[in-house]
């Protein structure tokens, strides 16, 4: 995971936010060890400055993201389709 200390944390936002924001385009990214280790990675510095990670609209804030209501957040939900036939 620390293979990401070495980039710009401010580039390594725009690169999450950027692929967050496609994740619906493009769901196969979500199981990626890219993803999931850059998220890892952000969500680590994220706590060290004292961030609730757990925390939505903390998270988003900290990401530079709109921050939205669970409430807006729920109901632009999405159930995806596990694959299973």
């Amino acid at each position: 995971m620390t293979h990401f200390a070495h980039f710009d944390l401010a580039e390594l936002k725009v690169v999450y936010r950027t692929l967050h924001a496609h994740l619906m385009d493009h769901v196969e990214l979500m199981d990626t060890d890219f993803f999931t280790d850059l998220q890892s990675w952000l969500q680590h510095v994220a706590a060290q400055q004292g961030v609730d990670v757990s925390d939505h609209a903390a998270w988003d804030a900290w990401l530079g993201n709109r921050v939205v209501s669970c409430a807006d957040r729920i109901a632009g939900r999405v159930v995806l389709d596990g694959g299973a036939s």
